[in-house]
């Protein structure tokens, strides 16, 4: 099979606005970055490192965006500045690297707008954490598994913690929402549990049924043992008939992925997006695990597909019959 076109490679671009491959930034950009800088250069009077830092971010941006047979600021949606930090990533950014050019774009689209260039801010949407945007960690399926048998049922804190790590892997519930959880949420009839998550918005989330079976087991020999003849409404009781805490459950995820003998860090925010990233893998649609994840836009759940990337690539070059 013939190789297909080399990698798009941004890391030897030269400084200034216009860093990029042999190509220059194309002309229906050029003029909007350069009146951007003289923006900042005037009204924030920033120092010279920093204004040539955001127009080395820019020409990069606009490398990018020609290598995609983007001409024009108006084709660029939050799915595009999606895709940008993740080359980014690829081509071996760490964390703040990543941060700081979603800084600069932020900066350069909130001018766009208001001089009426573009209608609206793609970068809006998308949220950085303060140590910088991580891509989601997934944890393959055969660790999962070792992970959810770990817990001792034959003991009440033994079986709340198993009814915890099922249901968070199983419906892929926030860390604050599992904790949360009350047990007239739970409908193991019907196979569902409703989470109230961010703002207050309520979704229902399906449970598959080794799920209910355990926490089954969990509700009727657990955690009544667990209690002591208290009466709370928290689904999961630490000691003396208090609900869970975040650290606590911490806690109990760092102690099973030891025992478990899985070698990397874990946290219960890595089992939500490998829930995400399973059920992609698996065929479901995005806007479905959009609904199930309780994202407000599409477009935070888009983070995920780069995730069956090599799972596609591999499903192509196996049935295709040119692949």
């Amino acid at each position: 099979m013939p190789a297909g076109p080399p990698a798009f490679d941004y890391r030897h671009s030269p400084k200034g606005i216009m860093a990029s491959t042999p190509h220059p930034i194309p002309c229906r950009l050029d003029e909007p970055i350069d009146r951007f800088l003289a923006y900042v250069t005037v009204e924030k009077g920033l120092a010279p490192n920093t204004l040539e830092a955001y127009g080395r971010d820019l020409g990069r941006f606009a490398a990018f965006l020609q290598h995609e047979g983007l001409g024009s600021l108006a084709e660029v949606d939050t799915a595009v500045i999606l895709k940008y930090l993740i080359v980014l990533r690829r081509e071996g950014l760490g964390a703040r690297s990543r941060a700081r050019h979603l800084v600069s774009l932020r900066g350069f689209f909130r001018f766009v707008c208001q001089e009426k260039i573009v209608r609206s801010d793609p970068t809006r949407l998308i949220n950085l954490p303060k140590s910088g945007l991580h891509l989601p960690v997934v944890i393959p399926f055969s660790d999962i598994q070792r992970l959810l048998a770990a817990p001792d049922t034959r003991r009440p804190l033994g079986r709340r913690d198993a009814a915890m790590l099922e249901l968070l892997y199983a419906a892929g519930l926030r860390v604050s929402e599992l904790v949360s959880l009350h047990l007239k949420h739970l409908n193991l009839e019907a196979g569902f549990v409703r989470v109230v998550g961010k703002g207050a918005k309520e979704r229902v989330v399906p449970i598959g049924t080794q799920a209910q079976k355990v926490l089954r087991d969990y509700i009727t020999n657990g955690r009544p043992r667990l209690l002591k003849n208290e009466a709370s409404p928290y689904v999961f009781i630490a000691r003396q008939g208090r609900p869970m805490t975040r650290q606590g459950f911490w806690k109990i995820i760092k102690k099973y992925s030891l025992t478990s003998c899985i070698n990397y860090n874990i946290s219960p925010h890595t089992i939500r997006h490998s829930f995400a990233s399973h059920l992609l893998e698996g065929g479901a649609d995005l806007r479905a695990v959009q609904i199930m994840l309780g994202h407000a836009d599409i477009a935070t759940t888009q983070i995920y597909t780069h995730v069956t990337a090599d799972r596609l690539k591999a499903v192509h070059r196996r049935y295709h019959p040119r692949g």
